[in-house]
């Protein structure tokens, strides 16, 4: 069964603080969801074409199913409504191949 995986890029983040309780609540619910972070950075990144050198995260999950359902479960909406006002970011759910 092909693996899901959340993909997550910032274009730019004005108020990195403003993110922690984000952060805290998002990792506790990715980890109950069975979530893994891949990679998680913004500090080594190079771009290219249209790619922008900021925020980029990848969380590894089982299976598309369990990474959908990680992201509708309520804790990861409890999450998300911590966000910072204004706050912009490109996020995707998608499966892997094989």
């Amino acid at each position: 069964m092909p693996k899901g995986y959340w993909v997550s890029v910032y274009p730019a983040i004005t108020d990195p603080e403003g993110l922690d309780a984000y952060n805290e609540l998002a990792g506790l619910a990715v980890k109950a969801a069975g979530g893994r972070v891949v990679a998680r950075g913004g500090s080594r990144v190079v771009a290219h074409e249209a790619g922008i050198a900021e925020r980029v995260v990848l969380i590894e999950f089982d299976s598309f199913e369990q990474a959908a359902a990680a992201y509708e479960s309520a804790a990861y909406q409890k999450a998300l409504a911590a966000l910072p006002d204004g706050f912009e970011r490109d996020f995707r759910v998608v499966e892997g191949i094989g």
